[in-house]
C-alpha cells in the first residue's frame, strides 16, 4: 500500500500538542514529500525555543509515520524562524527610488512573471501550485505576490504572519510548503484595502524585489495582477526577468484579453515562455462525464499561432478550490491534479526555464 499525504496527515492527527491541537490543525507541517516508500517532512515550530522542546514530539511523529503501511523510511526535521518575528519598522509603498538600469535580484537565477489578461481565470491558483510543484522537483523556489490590490497568496499558501525586519531596511520573507514567500498581504490587515496610486505601487514592487532577503533561488515566480497596468509595466522595464507565462481560460472573452497581455509583453521585449489553459474542462464527480464549460482548445490554438508552448491544460476541480481556501495547495498532495502540476513543472525544468 503506497502512503499518501492524506493518510500521513490523518495519522499525525493522533499526536496532540502540549498546548492543544495537532501538527495538522496548527499548520506546522512543511515540505511533505513522498518518494515511493520514503517519507520526509518538516515540523515548523513558532520559535527556536519551542523547537528545542519539541524533539520528543518530532521523534514520536517519525516513529508513527514509520509504522504506517507502505512506509520503509521516514525523516522528520524540526525548523524554526531564524529571526525574531517582530513587525518591521519600515514603510512599504511610496515613490520608487531612481535606478541606473534593470534591477537584478541578488541570488535569484531566474524570474518568471505569471500574468493574465483578465481576472478570474485562476492565475493566482496556478502560481501557488506551480511554485509548490517546482519545489517538489528539488528547485529552490520563491513566490512574490505582486497582485497588490488583491493579494491572495497568504490564504492560498496557508500563512499570514508579519515578516521580520531586523534593521528596518531589509525584509525576511516567510516560508510555506517549501516555497519562500512575500506578499503585500503580510504587511496589511486582511480586510484592509490598498488605496494607492501608481507611484506607490511601483515603490512597493521595488521594495519587495530589492529589499527582501530572497536568498539563493533557482526561480522566483511573480504572481501579477490581471491586466496590463502599472505593476506589469514597472516589472518588465525595471527588472531583469527571464520571461512570462500567460494563464487563460479557453473562453473567447478571456482570450481577447489574453491577446492584449501577450501584446504588452512583446511590446516590452519580455519573452512569452508559454501559456496554460485553466478551467479547460470539467469532469462530473458522479458520472465521470467530461464537459467543456468555457469552450475547448482556445488557448492551444492561440499558443500555436504565437509559436509558444502550451505548458498544460488544467480542469475545473473542486478539490483544487478547497485546497487553496484551506491554505494547502493541491500540488502538495499526491492527487491527479498534483500530477498535472508536476508535468508542467517538469516541462519548465526540462526546458531550462526553472
Amino acid at each position: 500500500m503506497t502512503p499518501t499525504s492524506d493518510s500521513i496527515k490523518s495519522a499525525l492527527e493522533q499526536i496532540t500538542l502540549p498546548d492543544g491541537g495537532t501538527l495538522v490543525s496548527r499548520d506546522m507541517l512543511r515540505a511533505l514529500t513522498i518518494d515511493g516508500d520514503k517519507v520526509r517532512f518538516v515540523i515548523e515550530a513558532p520559535s527556536a525555543e519551542v523547537a528545542r522542546q519539541m524533539e520528543p514530539l518530532r521523534a514520536a511523529a517519525e516513529r508513527l509515520v514509520m509504522s504506517l503501511p507502505g512506509v520503509a523510511s521516514a525523516s522528520v526535521a524540526l525548523s524554526a524562524p531564524t529571526v525574531d518575528k517582530q513587525p518591521p519598522s519600515l514603510k512599504v509603498g511610496g515613490h520608487p527610488k531612481p535606478q541606473d538600469g534593470p534591477m537584478v535580484v541578488k541570488g535569484v537565477k531566474s524570474i518568471i512573471a505569471i500574468g493574465s489578461g483578465k481576472g478570474g481565470v485562476g492565475k493566482s491558483t496556478v502560481s501557488s501550485n506551480l511554485a509548490v510543484a517546482l519545489a517538489k522537483q528539488g528547485r529552490k523556489v520563491g513566490l512574490l505576490d505582486a497582485d497588490i490590490y488583491g493579494p491572495s497568496q497568504p490564504r492560498m499558501m496557508g500563512i499570514n504572519k508579519r515578516p521580520a525586519s531586523p534593521d528596518g531596511k531589509t525584509i525576511i520573507p516567510l516560508k510555506s510548503h517549501g516555497v519562500t514567500l512575500m506578499s503585500i498581504g503580510f504587511m496589511l490587515e486582511e480586510n484592509k484595502a490598498v488605496v494607492w496610486r501608481g507611484p506607490m505601487l511601483m515603490g512597493a514592487l521595488q521594495q519587495m524585489l530589492g529589499q527582501v532577503e530572497w536568498g539563493e533561488l533557482d526561480v522566483l515566480l511573480i504572481d501579477l495582477p490581471p491586466g496590463t497596468g502599472d505593476v506589469q509595466l514597472t516589472l518588465c522595464q525595471k527588472t531583469k526577468i527571464s520571461g512570462a507565462i500567460l494563464v487563460s481560460t479557453p473562453q473567447d472573452v478571456a482570450l481577447l484579453d489574453a491577446r492584449k497581455a501577450i501584446d504588452m509583453f512583446q511590446t516590452l521585449k519580455t519573452p512569452v515562455l508559454g501559456m496554460i489553459e485553466n478551467m479547460s474542462f470539467h469532469v462530473c464527480s458522479n458520472c465521470g462525464h467530461e464537459e467543456h464549460i468555457f469552450g475547448h482548445g482556445g488557448v492551444a490554438k492561440e499558443a500555436e499561432k504565437l509559436g509558444v508552448p502550451l505548458l498544460g491544460s488544467l480542469p475545473i476541480d473542486l478539490e483544487t478550490r478547497l485546497a487553496g481556501d484551506a491554505g494547502t495547495p493541491i500540488a502538495s498532495s499526491d492527487s491527479t491534479m498534483a500530477e498535472a502540476y508536476k508535468k508542467i513543472a517538469e516541462g519548465l525544468v526540462a526546458g531550462g526555464l526553472a
